[in-house]
């Protein structure tokens, strides 16, 4: 992007993204996976954050907390976990990578993640300050509820500012694990993974279902919009 990323001009830049209107943000908002390993000022990071907390959740109840990973040896604890989940990941898409091309040249991008996940220069640990309780059900549905929306406000931001982000769950596959990589405590849930840093390729526009094809009115299979 910038021939100084950690400059101050580059901030202000980033920070100038901002006043983008979020209907451009949406529409051209998608996963970026090939990252640079330039650094990330901290002060974009804390800014996604801030703009993170601003995310309407449960009550006012603020279960989200923010782990920002820079740390070589964490981010390396990340990553084999990471490939330790990819042969699952391939096999259950397996099928759609043999025939859809278009959908390979993601499962490219997702590959290429996988390969440098090291190198990625901020990775932040989008976590519940609740634990996810035995008997799932509505309880574990407020977990994700109060968090999710607090990790979309974190991807816009990052897509307005120009780093390149990405929703990941892979590396949390191994719960257990992932906990004693990150030094979570067991009342701490982590719900989601975000590589951030300044893009190799480029936002744009998104090829999605027709918005009549996913709408259903009253009862489901009921689509006058299709």
């Amino acid at each position: 992007m910038q021939t100084d990323p950690s400059s101050t001009e580059t901030v202000e830049l980033a920070e100038k993204g901002l006043s983008m209107p979020l209907v451009e943000a949406m529409e051209s908002q998608r996963a970026i996976r090939r990252l640079l390993p330039d650094p990330v000022p901290d002060e974009l990071i804390l800014r996604m954050i801030e703009l993170a907390e601003k995310a309407p959740n449960g009550g006012n109840e603020q279960w989200f907390a923010f782990l920002v990973v820079k740390d070589p040896a964490v981010r390396a604890g990340l990553a084999q976990l990471n490939r330790w989940g990819f042969p699952g990941l391939k096999l259950y898409y397996r099928k759609r990578i043999r025939d859809d091309a278009r959908w390979a040249r993601t499962w490219a991008a997702i590959e290429w993640q996988k390969d440098h996940f090291e190198e990625i220069p901020v990775i932040v640990v989008v976590c519940s300050t609740r634990r996810l309780p035995i008997f799932r059900g509505l309880l574990s549905a407020g977990v994700y509820a109060s968090t999710y929306p607090a990790t979309q406000n974190l991807l816009l931001s990052a897509r307005a500012m120009g780093l390149g982000a990405a929703f990941t769950f892979l590396p949390l596959w191994w719960m257990g694990k992932a906990r004693r990589v990150l030094g979570l405590p067991r009342s701490v849930t982590p719900v989601a993974v975000i590589p951030i840093g300044w893009p190799r390729g480029r936002y744009g526009p998104t090829t999605r279902k027709p918005v009549g094809e996913v709408t259903h009115l009253d009862r489901w299979g009921n689509q006058p919009w299709r």
